[in-house]
């Protein structure tokens, strides 16, 4: 129910703006997506009754694109590689960039080039972003939020703090992220709003940091409520969300599934 509340979020918003709402397939995360999983969003938003223009933007197919990225911020020394796990970090460890010789990061971005040409690429390392370093380099960094939770203009740069941890641009099992990827879709399909829960909010400070080290527009945001449970927490496979397919093989519509979201709706 929680993904049918972000769709009609974001394609109620496209038809209110007279726009369109374009479908992306984020499956940069070989080691968890497949293809029934991507066949059975089609099947549900179909089931809800939204349409989408074609072709759908496949993020599986442009690791090449994502790794010129991560590329161009190692070349302009504003990345870094990193062999620090998630483990480590809860644990207290924080990453320290070095000032890396030339050939060294040469041969990263031969690394990163090479491996993004596989069907699933990896790395020997993680790539993070040096964050002081990439904040001293630009100036202002404002984005534009038009939900109801967060509206106003914001300055991304008081979420970021002394203590913040330096964000991975390239995980080493996938060879990119989302942190990449989507600011970089966002740019390439000239994405003009964004629409999407309030639980990423916090992310969008890092994403328009990205958009204007590399040069992209930043898009305006829109954050809207979640679908949550009666302990007050978000509807997902781990709190018991349940699948649209089951709701339709037990005989509900999608005007069902709209009732039950509004009855759990933030």
């Amino acid at each position: 129910m929680g993904h049918a509340r972000a769709a009609k979020e974001a394609f109620d918003y496209a038809q209110a703006g007279k726009g369109q709402c374009l479908l992306r397939i984020e499956d940069t995360d070989h080691t968890r997506c497949k293809a029934e999983f991507v066949k059975s969003i089609y099947v549900d938003l179909d089931w809800l009754g939204f349409d989408w223009p074609l072709p759908v933007r496949m993020q599986s197919r442009h690791y090449p694109d994502y790794a010129k990225c991560v590329s161009d911020l190692l070349g302009r020394g504003l990345a870094y590689p990193c062999d620090l796990t998630r483990k480590d970090i809860k644990e207290g460890k924080r990453p320290h960039p070095d000032n890396l010789p030339q050939e060294t990061i040469v041969s990263m971005k031969t690394e990163l080039l090479r491996s993004s040409l596989k069907e699933r690429p990896s790395l020997p390392f993680a790539i993070r972003l040096n964050l002081s370093k990439a904040l001293k380099t630009i100036g202002a960094l404002r984005f534009k939020e038009s939900g109801p939770i967060h509206e106003g203009i914001h300055d991304a740069r008081e979420f970021f703090h002394k203590n913040s941890v330096d964000p991975v641009l390239a995980r080493k099992d996938i060879g990119c992220s989302y942190m990449i990827a989507g600011p970089h879709d966002d740019w390439k399909e000239e994405i003009s709003h964004v629409v999407r829960g309030a639980d990423l909010f916090h992310e969008t400070p890092l994403q328009v940091l990205i958009q204007t080290l590399m040069g992209w527009p930043t898009p305006i945001y829109y954050h809207h409520g979640l679908v949550m449970n009666e302990a007050g927490e978000k509807l997902s496979k781990r709190n018991l969300d349940t699948a649209l397919q089951s709701l339709r093989e037990a005989g509900q519509t999608p005007e069902d599934v709209w009732d039950m979201t509004k009855g759990f709706s933030e």
